[in-house]
């Protein structure tokens, strides 16, 4: 299924002058929507990205194309580039994304005093704005979104519904947090004395940098002293917890259900796979990909791409589960050769009994 159609077509010639490359085929075609190459039709733009789509006969029918390298006897109409699939997101969000549409400040807000708002802003009903806070320009805050004292939300950024922003957290330029997420929530801090829990005050706050972007029900805690830190560009999937005086570095990517315990501090270009989980007060190196849950309970050197629970080097870990299948018949295999080691143990002492009684 495509989007909704552009209320004008857009020619390739337009296309082609934004995401460069080299047209095939008439400059004056049009496209006026985006779909995935399944789906489609003779109005849209899709991209190819593996070999195996090459020879689709869905091809004939598309649009247009955005391919790695020309396809030969396609009718369709193709643009060569680089990277097809970051080529398409940027001519989605250029030519087909529905722009914003400000809508000012609804009557139905709630404000504290001091508080700063800039221009184009759109607040819906049931907005909360604590005092002192600072809203940037074109921010987009929709219904249910809480602001806490002294928090500052930067230009551009945009709010979903029911977001909380707790008192004393900054967001950077062109922030998105969607629903359900929780920035600035008590890190998990507690002392124990004579046997009951002791809460420790969670001082400090968090920072968020620019062109982040959180997806539903993540939860950002503040730090005990000091802030809790996301860095530039990071991106990270939904239901990922990360704890008090974590540091996640530049351009990370945290997919769903990750936690990070306290104080860790991830490099930059960090890959953490689905329902992974990092102990605390770890140093994690730039560029490592750890995979899907695994347990890491030890700093990582930079570099490196690492399985398991505990974590260990993935090939290693390859190789250890491409054994656990064979466990049963190693088990069976071990038992055969005990009783067997047994045998020759029992025969070589009769044998040792024999030859001393005769000598005697």
């Amino acid at each position: 299924m495509s989007t909704a159609p552009r209320p004008t077509p857009l020619t390739l010639r337009e296309l082609h002058e934004y995401v460069g490359g080299e047209l095939v085929g008439s400059p004056e075609a049009t496209v006026i929507g985006v779909a995935s190459l399944d789906q489609a039709g003779p109005g849209d733009l899709a991209f190819v990205t593996s070999e195996r789509h090459l020879k689709s006969p869905q091809t004939a029918t598309i649009g247009a194309l955005l391919v790695g390298r020309r396809i030969a006897d396609c009718p369709s109409p193709q643009i060569v580039v680089d990277n097809p699939a970051y080529a398409f997101a940027r001519a989605a969000q250029q030519f087909f994304a529905r722009p914003a549409r400000m809508r000012g400040i609804a009557e139905g807000i709630t404000r504290g005093d001091g508080v700063t708002i800039g221009a184009d802003v759109s607040i819906w009903p049931g907005v909360t704005l604590g005092d002192r806070v600072t809203i940037g320009a074109r921010v987009t805050l929709y219904p249910g979104v809480f602001i806490g004292d002294d928090s500052v939300i930067g230009d551009d950024s945009l709010l979903y519904p029911n977001v909380v922003v707790r008192e004393g957290c900054r967001l950077g330029a062109r922030v998105i947090l969607h629903s359900g997420t929780v920035i600035g929530s008590d890190g998990f801090g507690y002392v124990q004395h004579q046997g009951r829990h002791q809460k420790i005050p969670q001082l400090g706050g968090v920072l968020i940098e620019d062109d982040v972007e959180l997806g539903a029900n993540v939860a950002v805690d503040r730090a005990t002293f000091g802030d809790t830190i996301i860095k530039l560009g990071s991106k990270i999937d939904n239901l990922v917890q990360i704890a008090h005086n974590v540091v996640v570095g530049e351009h990370n990517i945290l997919v769903a259900q990750v936690g990070i315990a306290g104080s860790t501090t991830l490099g930059r270009y960090v890959m953490v796979g689905g329902q992974a989980g990092l102990a605390d007060h770890l140093q994690i190196g730039d560029q490592v990909m750890i995979a899907a849950k695994s347990g890491v309970t030890r700093s990582l050197e930079p570099n490196q791409i690492v399985s398991g629970a505990p974590v260990m080097p993935h090939t290693t870990f390859l190789k250890a589960q491409a054994v656990i299948p064979q466990l049963p018949e190693l088990r069976q295999r071990v038992r055969e050769l005990e009783e067997r080691l047994a045998t020759l143990e029992q025969a070589t002492k009769s044998s040792a009994k024999s030859r001393k009684s005769r000598r005697t």
